[in-house]
């Protein structure tokens, strides 16, 4: 369905009138610490973030629920569907579901993180958030803040606008999802659940249906230290470890010429970290590096794993030192891919609902970054897509910023979708 002028023509005018009040939202949150520590490993700072919204969507009128992490609803959701990250530090970390009542439409669920990545290399205070040619500056502004902020004032904009809600909205503010998507897995092990669900992740308007999946490995590879004068007495463990690389990348260019898939790259293999050595006149006795590996829906998580194992395997058989003394490797995070058909009522519904709310052609595409989408399909059964403001590159990056105008046009649109999908009758 498309909405009434006269509908369409409300919106505009309460959000034009109200905008420096649901941007101040967005700074506001924007100023909260809310910083992973460790990846979540060492817990985060969530807390801040959600007390905020808290008050906020309780004053909204919504009936809101604090919802701890718990290790134990992680762990059940690795061993029934493969998902989870274990070990983190859960300590004061919960997760805020928030619902406001509609009709008897359908029900829809925006899913949103209110984690960080801490901040490294600003040139700025990344928690004193400020507006500058049409920009806003700050820490988890674009990743992912404005756009849970614009699912929680699409809601206000309706309120505002005296127009009901056609069908139950739910708001889940997770925790940690940074450090794999804790916080969606907690919540679905609840038993969360929606007709339809829209993940507010950064795509710059475009609507996502599919992203890759993602595991991050370490591996460890042992040698023997001693001076370097007497360099082949001793084992260089840096050296072996360039081995098992170039073994990796041999993977990933067979990769390149085996598997594709409509709207995404092909699967990648990244060393991004790597760790050894005291000094460049010792022979170092330990090397360890760290990659992320981007596989593609239709690629079996189970086989993507054997055969980095047999990559690793197959080139220490043949080197003497690494055939004795084979790597130690392990996977420290990970998560599956996500694919959704762009023929179903729900991705067409979203994508005129974005387009006549942005005045665009919205573009449906693919991401190769991993995010919560997963979780609610494979998961929660869900028809679910990925749609919010930002460019994906400016997550995780110094002095990051959102577009002013695609956090208000996202509201419009969420607000636009949230009366189109629960008007629908069919």
């Amino acid at each position: 369905m498309s909405l009434p002028e006269a509908v369409r023509g409300a919106l505009r005018r309460t959000l034009a009138e109200r905008r420096e009040e649901y941007l101040a939202r967005l700074t506001d949150l924007v100023a909260r610490d809310t910083r992973v520590l460790d990846h979540g490993v060492g817990g985060g700072r969530e807390a801040a973030g959600q007390e905020y919204l808290e008050e906020l969507l309780t004053r909204m009128g919504a009936r809101v629920e604090r919802e701890p992490l718990e290790e134990e609803a992680i762990r059940e959701g690795m061993r029934l569907h493969g998902e989870g990250n274990p070990g983190h530090d859960l300590t004061d970390r919960w997760n805020l579901s928030a619902l406001f009542p509609g009709g008897n439409g359908p029900s829809l669920l925006f899913d949103g993180h209110v984690d960080t990545m801490p901040p490294d290399g600003w040139t700025r205070d990344p928690l004193t958030p400020s507006v500058e040619g049409g920009r806003l500056y700050g820490l988890g502004a674009c990743d992912m803040k404005g756009g849970l902020m614009a699912a929680c004032m699409a809601v206000k904009l309706l309120k505002d606008t005296g127009i009901p809600l056609p069908g139950d909205v739910k708001i889940l503010s997770v925790a940690d999802e940074e450090g794999g998507g804790n916080g969606t897995l907690c919540a679905l092990m609840r038993g969360h659940r929606a007709e339809g669900a829209l993940v507010c992740e950064p795509t710059s308007g475009a609507l996502t249906v599919a992203h890759m999946g993602f595991l991050f490995f370490r591996v460890t590879v042992s040698g023997v230290s001693l001076h370097s004068g007497e360099k082949w007495k001793g084992v260089n463990a840096i050296e072996k470890a360039v081995l098992l690389m170039e073994a990796l990348r041999d993977l990933e260019h067979r990769w390149l010429l085996e598997h594709r898939r409509p709207l995404l790259p092909p699967p990648n293999i990244n060393v991004g970290v790597i760790e050894g050595g005291t000094a460049g006149s010792t022979v170092p006795d330990r090397c360890s590096f760290t990659l992320c590996l981007h596989y593609l829906p239709g690629m079996d998580r189970d086989e993507v794993v054997r055969e980095v194992e047999e990559a690793l395997m197959r080139r220490s058989a043949g080197d003497a030192w690494l055939a004795d003394h084979p790597p130690r490797w392990e996977i420290t995070q990970e998560g599956r891919p996500f694919e959704m058909d762009r023929n179903h009522p729900f991705v067409e519904i979203l994508r005129s609902a974005a387009a006549d709310a942005l005045g665009q052609e919205v573009p449906v595409v693919g991401s190769p970054a991993g995010n919560d989408a997963r979780l609610l399909r494979n998961i929660g059964g869900m028809p679910t897509a990925i749609l919010g403001p930002g460019p994906l590159e400016n997550c995780h990056m110094p002095d990051e910023w959102l577009p002013v105008e695609e956090y208000l046009g996202c509201i419009l649109a969420y607000a636009t979708l949230i009366l189109e999908w629960g008007g629908r009758t069919e």
